[in-house]
C-alpha cells in the first residue's frame, strides 16, 4: 500500500473515530500531559504545537498548560504556501487573540509575532507505530524543519485509532521520540 492510500484510509477512520465520539469526550482528552512525558520536558524548554484541525489529536489544553508552567509556546508559521516552515511565538492560548488565518487554512501567529525555535516539538500525524514511525500529511514540512533542526525532542498526539503494525518508510522520514494518545504513551524512543 502507497503513503498517500494509507493517508486516505487513516483519515477516514480518523474521521470516524472522532465523529463518534460524544462532544463531553472530546473535551477531556488531552488535557495534561502524561507524567512520563513531562520527564522528557526541561523546565525552560520552548514548546511547538500545532493548531488541531477537526479531526486531529487536540492541542489546545496542552498550549494553555505549558503556558501556566511558564514554556514559551510556538505555532507553525507559513508566509505562503511555497515557502519554508517555521515557529512563531504563541502568547495567547486562552483566546487565541494573536491568530489568524495562514495560507494553508490554517490557524497561525500574526508576521508580527517573534521566530522562535521550539526544543520540544507536538507533531500532527496520520498514522504512528508502537516504535515511534509516523506518516504524516504528505507535505513533508515537519521532515524538513526537524532534518535541519536536529536534537529537537518530538512528541506526536494521536488517536488510538491512528496506531498501525507498519509504515512505509523514506530516507528522509525522522521517528518520533514519542507518542501519546487518549489511553497512553509510547516511547520514550531511543
Amino acid at each position: 500500500m502507497t503513503k498517500n492510500d494509507l493517508r486516505k484510509q487513516l483519515r477516514a477512520k480518523r474521521r470516524e473515530h472522532v465523529a463518534a465520539l460524544p462532544d463531553s469526550m472530546r473535551t477531556l482528552v488531552f488535557m495534561r500531559p502524561p507524567a512520563p512525558l513531562m520527564e522528557m520536558i526541561p523546565d525552560d524548554a520552548t514548546i511547538g504545537l500545532y493548531h488541531a484541525g477537526s479531526s486531529e489529536a487536540p492541542t489546545a489544553a496542552y498550549a494553555r498548560y505549558f503556558f501556566e508552567q511558564g514554556h514559551e509556546i510556538s505555532l507553525p508559521h507559513f508566509s505562503a504556501m511555497n515557502t519554508r516552515m517555521q515557529f512563531r511565538r504563541f502568547v495567547d492560548p486562552h483566546d487565541e487573540s494573536d491568530l489568524e488565518t495562514g495560507p494553508f487554512g490554517i490557524k497561525q501567529p500574526t508576521t508580527a509575532t517573534e521566530e522562535i525555535v521550539p526544543d520540544v516539538l507536538f507533531v500532527p500525524l496520520v498514522g504512528f507505530t508502537e516504535t515511534g514511525g509516523r506518516l504524516g500529511q504528505g507535505g513533508g514540512h515537519y521532515d524538513r524543519w526537524l532534518a535541519a533542526h536536529p536534537g529537537t525532542t518530538t512528541v506526536g498526539l494521536a488517536w488510538d485509532c491512528q496506531l498501525v503494525e507498519a509504515l512505509p518508510t523514506e530516507p528522509h522520514d525522522i521517528p518520533l521520540g514519542a507518542v501519546v494518545t487518549p489511553t497512553r504513551m509510547y516511547g520514550p524512543f531511543a
